[in-house]
């Protein structure tokens, strides 16, 4: 007999089915000399401190260094501890005995880093030694997996892999662990959690967001004219942008007597825009976040699901080529698409016989190839999935048509002594721009047409006009641009040789990238704003007490990405990468245990109910420090966060400032003041003093 294990239940049945293995079992389907089991996702994990024998927050344990690490099965929280969770505990039984009644193994999980090591943790801790291969697939298709069991890999091949991925779980560990302890035993007051991802995709926030505060937006002036030849309007800007308005205003008191523009130069050039190529992850999460507000989360959610229904291959992939064998599937996968409604308009600008060779490139593809759609196009999905499947099929249909071809005009022209410019656009090959009609990149203006000019022309200035303009912020990141900017930290890095060394490496990968951002949601470090992501009180707090510590470093978390990949590609060795991640530790915890918290920005108050003891400021709560007293304020009220500011005043003044944008139960949003009553409870108030009975905790 012979084991399969997939890393969820719904796979295993489809693998199940087309093996014969139709007799259900508990936790497992068995036939034709297979068991197919299932994991559901980590069932074992490392051990916390406290299965070293270390309860909480001790400044003499840290750095924790554990030698050997011990593995777990997953825990769920259970009143104030944690215990194993009882369905691992069934599951993991289950697997026991099927491994030990077989003689070998067959890998199904999915195939990549997470994958591999969800195997493998439950392969260590059962202890088991028989010989296993893996499935090694792509997309869920009847075809593919067929295909997969054909050629099945001896699971040695993913040594790399593995100790690529075991290598990242302990040096999160490491970090995590030993970071957060040491500033939470610095600060005295509440948990700080810190991580090796985590913190420098925070600093990333909240650098952005301080540079968007404090920048001093500055106003100038320009002027614009309209200009019209052979039936054709057409606008140009001067080059002088004024400081002052009434320098610009005088200005255009003398061109308006003018009236007359020359022509000092036409420059004409031919621009080829290549098309895109497929999406990876991270590309996909970028657009969905872009054109449909979706998280990256969601999207990868979504993404999951369309796989899991045999609609797309698989979605954590890194790369956006595939490899010169699969190219003569590209043609049937178009044709399937003749029978989707949303596609059918694009795919009459596909040129038969003339496709663009550009997506294939058998070095750039990773564990996995680009995005694409199978050839089981779906009839009946929901809204979201509609839109996701709707983007791959037309990037498939964009990547592989042909470039898109412009002619770029630039004019300059002189009105007295004042430069003016004018560009113009004409498209003379639409290309793979022709899929969707748009003929700009998002948030590019679109550029004029232009009339035919030539130097020495002298055009009437139809109208002119001073236009106020002013200096722009660095924008807030919206989770597509801090997905960028977490794909290219290289960027982010001010040291030249440091940066083309990390050129394509990023933080993160595409596959850990939406939890990384979840999980600064989840600590309160971050919130939304309409679309931008902006830090939390908690979040800058934490960004002022690492933004110079080895921790926040964009560059290193990028080095340890680049390491990792060498470890997967057998290029480097995992047990150096371990010893260079506990000397880190060690140092972290030393540099993090120096940290001086000043507790100056937290306000002593007096509990407004015994009227004797301090108020301990949280970033959840705001609560008395006797716990016989008892008095509580949440901090987040009608899912809005309450300031510092506000607790002060609502304390010392019995009142907040207004309040706005809460939302009450029914989804409705208000504005209200909180206000503390005699008895020390608070509730609403509206303004013209509307009072109202919900209470504000």
């Amino acid at each position: 007999m012979k084991t399969i294990i997939a890393e969820k239940p719904s796979v295993a049945r489809e693998i199940a089915g087309l093996l014969g293995a139709s007799e259900k079992k508990d936790g497992y389907l068995t036939g034709n000399g297979y068991f197919v089991t299932w994991a559901f996702g980590h069932l074992i994990g490392l051990g916390m401190p406290e299965d070293y024998g270390i309860t909480g927050f001790d400044k003499a344990a840290l750095p924790i260094l554990p030698n050997p690490f011990l593995l777990t099965v997953r825990k769920v929280k259970k009143d104030k501890g944690y215990t194993a969770d009882a369905g691992a505990l069934k599951q993991l039984k289950v697997i026991k005995e099927l491994f030990n009644k077989s003689d070998s193994i067959i890998v199904a999980t999915d195939a990549g880093r997470e994958g591999e090591l969800i195997f493998r943790y439950i392969y260590e801790y059962l202890k088991c030694n028989k010989p296993f291969e893996r499935l090694w697939i792509s997309s869920l298709t009847e075809k593919a997996i067929r295909q997969g069991f054909d050629n099945l890999k001896n699971g040695k091949e993913f040594d790399g892999l593995y100790q690529a991925a075991q290598g990242r779980s302990r040096a999160d560990w490491l970090v995590g662990i030993n970071a957060t302890q040491a500033l939470s035993i610095a600060a005295g007051n509440g948990i700080y959690s810190l991580g090796r991802v985590q913190t420098p995709t925070l600093a990333l926030i909240c650098k952005r967001y301080l540079e968007n505060k404090n920048f001093s937006v500055k106003k100038y002036w320009q002027i614009q004219l309209l200009h019209h030849k052979a039936q054709v309007d057409f606008k140009s800007i001067s080059v002088t942008k004024w400081d002052e308005k009434h320098l610009a205003d005088d200005t255009l008191k003398a061109i308006q007597r003018n009236e007359i523009a020359t022509v000092t130069s036409v420059e004409t050039k031919s621009v080829t825009e290549q098309p895109p190529l497929l999406f990876d992850l991270t590309g996909l999460q970028k657009e969905a976040n872009k054109r449909l507000k979706l998280s990256a989360e969601a999207t990868l959610n979504i993404a999951q699901s369309l796989y899991e229904k045999k609609f797309i291959t698989y979605p954590r992939t890194g790369s956006k080529y595939i490899p010169e064998d699969m190219w003569a599937e590209i043609p049937n996968l178009v044709r399937a698409l003749q029978n989707r409604e949303d596609c059918k308009q694009a795919l009459t600008k596909i040129k038969w016989g003339r496709f663009n060779k550009r997506i294939v490139n058998d070095l750039r593809v990773t564990d996995h190839h680009g995005l694409l759609i199978t050839d089981k196009v779906p009839s009946v999905l929901n809204a979201d999935e509609d839109k996701i499947y709707n983007m791959i099929a037309l990037r498939l249909l964009e990547a592989i048509s042909q470039a898109c071809v412009k002619e770029i005009t630039d004019v300059s022209l002189q009105v007295l002594h004042y430069d003016f410019t004018a560009k113009g656009c004409k498209i003379q090959e639409a290309g793979w721009r022709s899929i969707k009609g748009s003929f700009t990149d998002d948030g590019e203006e679109p550029v004029q047409e232009l009339p035919e000019l030539t130097k020495g022309d002298e055009l009437k200035i139809k109208e002119a006009a001073v236009l106020e303009k002013q200096t722009k912020p660095p924008v807030l990141y919206t989770e597509a641009g801090l997905l960028s900017a977490m794909e290219t930290a290289g960027k982010e890095i001010e040291n030249e040789e440091e940066r083309k060394a990390l050129k394509n490496i990023g933080i993160g990968t595409p596959a850990t990238r939406a939890a990384i951002i979840e999980t600064l949601f989840t600590r309160n470090y971050i919130q939304r704003d309409k679309r931008s992501l902006i830090p939390t009180e908690k979040g800058l707090q934490v960004y002022g007490l690492v933004k110079e510590r080895k921790i926040a470093d964009v560059a290193m978390t990028a080095e340890w990405e680049l390491a990792l990949q060498k470890i997967e590609n057998n290029e480097a060795d995992a047990g150096a990468f371990q010893k260079e991640m506990e000397t880190y530790a060690k140092s972290i915890t030393d540099e993090l245990l120096q940290t001086s918290i000043a507790n100056t920005n937290q306000p002593k108050l007096t509990c407004p109910k015994c009227k004797s003891q301090q108020l301990i400021i949280r970033d959840k709560i705001v609560k008395c420090s006797d716990e016989a007293c008892n008095w509580v304020q949440f901090r987040t009220v009608c899912g809005v966060q309450i300031s510092i500011e506000n607790i002060v005043s609502l304390i010392n003044k019995g009142k907040t400032a207004l309040i706005k944008g809460m939302t009450s139960k029914a989804g409705k949003k208000f504005d209200a003041y909180i206000v503390l009553k005699e008895n020390a409870e608070t509730s609403f108030e509206f303004e013209k003093n509307k009072s109202n009975k919900r209470n504000g905790k």
